[in-house]
């Protein structure tokens, strides 16, 4: 360390010529000045800074120096940056004997523009992968004794803060530099992180971002803020093996960025929501990226746990309180998520990193083991509450058919939510006989009514009270799901779509039940109007079924997306036309009728009246259904405009609007149909779980699906929950074919016609294929929901 950095500061030469120096003065700072460029480049201006002035005897001795003319010898950050971006070293001839005789250096700051320096000017100029000066620059800087500060200098502007020549070499994809700067001291956890490397709306090198299907379109470039990170996501395994095993500086895949993302979180972002599978993957190149990703992923978690073996890389959680597989599912990454999921590891050493563990085969049948860690709703913030309450995972539906997640929710069901949901029917089905009774029965006049000291009177006490308890229950309960589904608005209304109207049910009785206290006869409305509606919320328990659940759903769908944007449009119409209709047959105000209500004589009808906002709302609606009347406007002036906004109107509502609802309901019948059983599924995991999180925690203890399970991996005892699923798979089984070598009969070595087995090897008569296909074609039914059999 110099003796000036030991006191907190640098002094550093300045040859500058004063017209330099001005021109430096009068250039305005901008922090948004591009990161390169092959044209002018855009200098900062001088940062105050304590510099000795190398010209300042020039003054006292009278010495005047040429205004616009450098000596060749000199060399200024334009030289330097010029020669840099064209690569040829002979543009730097004498530069090492030039700041020795000035005592500069290629880290001070006259040489930086918002912090970039010669070097990262060279590694942004690469040719073939190849720019001569970086060697150079480096080894100047090794002699002149600032190569540390030289290689980590990093980018000051706000936008680009924090980018280091590591990361611009990592970037332009060559593992040399790297090595080289690495070697000479480049901090390989240096972050990033300016507003570039962030994610917003503009354009940034944080993660990809994937818009929702159908279209997929990346806002932004894979990358990130961690050197690792960067690697790692731009698919470049021996770049990411150099970082964590050097020599030097290991990097650390612990660390984390400004979001709190390790290398793993940042390898899901960048991950496509396509399969694994060659059969269900859209696009092929999708696909291969997934592949990369798992490929990447076990890298990383096999170099970690050489470095550190009881790192538990995983379980580390972001600023939102999201691992890696969890941040998979709110994502919506299927193929990420399904291998992560599924990860098994052969190899001793690194077989505790497995979350799937095959316990045995046989034949085609695979019985394994899955870590029920992070995945079971027994915990909280659970991947099963992400997917099951993720309304805004569009592909959450797709990914509940990932195996442990099917076969966990099916035994859930079959444990306990089966049975709960059978006596909620029950129970409700009698509250509905009940309550229809009881204001089937009602009393006429003014309430409250006395009670009536017979049987009769106490039945109807009691049907009363049971009612009330049952709409308060449904009010906490509504209470309660709203505030697990809140602050998301779109999750409310299509997870907890029967929840809200089932607290709007219990709102309007309660409501009643005051007016009735308080001797109001408006009573009646709410009560009919609760009424009502719990009929409506039947519909509820259809989800027990397959078939009555799809038309649940289709109905709940075309509610809340067709006839909302419907009603929408249409109201705008209705209330537009009416307002025109009105002022259009403004007539003055008649005497008003000694009656308030006249009737007609026999054979007469009274005319229609469009001079009233409501009435006329009315009767265009009547008009939208095929109802209105006509006839009752000849006795109005202005007919014939009346006559043009009538037609305008039924063409608008009855003809357009009505068909077009119409055609839209169609298209969404047709798109729940396609998937039809995953979005059944779906519902009834959304009252599995609501149903689980009602139980209290020594119910759940026992109802808790899984074994524990002492695995013995090679860190010592591991004890995990784990979930059991025995799998039928015919594709692995078929690639097996050719290996098994065994007679379990007579030794019957002849060839048989068109077979492809070779004539060396022992023909084993009838195959086991043959007998599971032919004979145990009931294991398809139990068939994993990704392999298909043959």
């Amino acid at each position: 360390m110099s003796k000036t950095e030991m006191f907190g500061f640098t002094l550093e030469a300045d040859d500058r010529t004063e017209e330099e120096k001005l021109s430096k003065k009068s250039s305005k700072k901008d922090d948004q000045a591009p990161m390169d460029t092959d044209y002018q480049e855009e200098m900062e201006p001088a940062k105050p800074k304590l510099r000795f002035n190398l010209n300042f005897d020039k003054g006292i001795r009278g010495v005047d120096e040429p205004d616009t003319r450098r000596d060749s010898k000199t060399f200024n950050i334009d030289r330097l940056f010029e020669a840099a971006a064209s690569g040829d070293i002979t543009k730097l001839d004498g530069l090492h004997q030039y700041l020795h005789q000035n005592m500069k250096r290629l880290s001070d700051s006259l040489y930086q523009s918002y912090g970039k320096t010669a070097l990262m000017k060279a590694l942004l100029h690469l040719r073939d992968g190849k720019n001569n000066t970086v060697e150079l620059l480096i080894d100047i800087s090794e002699r002149m004794g600032d190569v540390t500060k030289f290689v980590n200098a990093a980018y000051t502007n706000s936008y680009y803060k924090g980018q280091t020549a590591l990361h611009i070499a990592i970037e332009r994809r060559s593992l040399s530099y790297v090595q080289l700067l690495v070697s000479k001291g480049a901090d390989v956890h240096a972050k990033a992180c300016g507003k570039f490397f962030q994610p917003h709306d503009g354009t940034n090198f944080y993660f990809a971002r994937v818009s929702p299907p159908p279209v997929q379109t990346n806002v932004a470039t894979a990358g990130g803020e961690l050197p690792l990170s960067l690697a790692a996501c731009t698919n470049q395994p021996d770049m990411v093996d150099f970082l964590m095993e050097n020599e030097y500086q290991r990097a650390d895949p612990k660390l984390v960025d400004s979001q709190g993302n390790t290398v793993l979180h940042a390898l899901v972002m960048v991950a496509d929501r396509s399969s694994l599978d060659v059969l269900t993957a859209t696009d092929n190149s999708q696909r291969q990226n997934t592949v990369f990703i798992a490929s990447m992923y076990d890298r990383i978690l096999k170099n970690a746990a050489k470095l550190h073996p009881k790192l538990k890389l995983e379980d580390t959680e972001n600023h939102k309180g999201l691992t890696p597989l969890k941040m998979a599912a709110k994502m919506g990454k299927l193929g990420v998520f399904s291998h992560i999921l599924k990860r098994e590891f052969e190899e001793t050493e690194t077989k505790h990193l497995s979350r799937k563990f095959t316990e045995w085969v046989y034949g085609p049948v695979h019985c394994s083991l899955y870590d029920l860690a992070s995945v079971d709703s027994y915990e909280d913030n659970s991947v099963m509450d992400i997917l099951v309450y993720g309304s805004d995972i569009p592909n959450r539906h797709e990914m509940l058919q990932t195996e442990p997640l099917s076969r966990l929710l099916e035994e859930k069901w079959n444990r306990f939510a089966g049975g709960m949901f059978f006596f909620n029917f029950l129970v409700y089905s009698l509250y509905l006989i009940i309550f229809t009774v009881l204001a089937y029965n009602r009393k006429a006049g003014k309430p409250p009514f006395k009670l009536e000291h017979n049987a009769l009177g106490y039945l109807q006490v009691c049907g009363q009270l049971l009612v009330l308890l049952a709409n308060c229950y449904f009010l906490c309960i509504g209470i309660v799901d709203m505030k697990r589904k809140l602050p998301k608005i779109q999750t409310l209304l299509i997870d907890g779509y029967y929840e809200v109207l089932f607290l709007v049910q219990a709102v309007l009785f309660l409501v009643s039940t005051g007016l009735y206290l308080c001797g109001q006869e408006e009573y009646i409305g709410c009560l009919v109007l609760c009424l009502a509606l719990s009929w409506l919320n039947l519909l509820y328990f259809s989800r027990g079924d397959r078939h009555m659940g799809i038309y649940s759903v289709m109905i709940q769908k075309m509610i809340l997306s067709d006839i909302l944007r419907f009603l929408f449009v249409y109201i705008v119409f209705l209330f537009g036309f009416s307002a025109a209709v009105v002022t259009l047959l403004i007539q003055p105000p008649a005497e008003p009728p000694k009656e308030r209500f006249t009737v007609s004589p026999p054979g007469e009808c009274n005319d229609v009246s469009y001079t009233n906002i409501a009435h006329t709302t009315l009767q265009l609606f009547k008009f939208t259904i095929g109802m209105g009347d006509v006839e009752s406007a000849h006795k109005y002036e202005y007919k014939v405009v009346f006559y043009i906004l009538l037609i305008g109107y039924i063409i608008l509502t009855y003809i357009l609007l009505l068909n077009m609802l119409i055609a839209l309901m169609n298209r969404t019948v047709e798109k729940i149909a396609l998937e039809s059983t995953s979005i059944w599924k779906l519902q009834r995991a959304v009252t599995i779980l609501d149903m689980e999180k009602r139980l209290s925690r020594c119910v759940r203890d026992r109802l808790r699906c899984g074994v524990e399970k002492n695995l013995g991996t090679a860190i010592g005892p591991d004890r995990r929950r784990c979930f059991r699923v025995e799998e039928v798979n015919w594709n692995k089984w078929n690639s097996n074919l050719s290996k098994i070598n065994e007679d379990p009969g007579c030794c019957d070595r002849v060839q048989q016609p068109g077979s492809d087995t070779p004539s060396g090897r022992p023909h084993r008569g009838r195959s086991w294929r043959g007998f599971f296909m032919g004979g145990s074609r009931r294991w398809q039914s139990h068939e994993s929901t990704e392999l298909l059999p043959v």
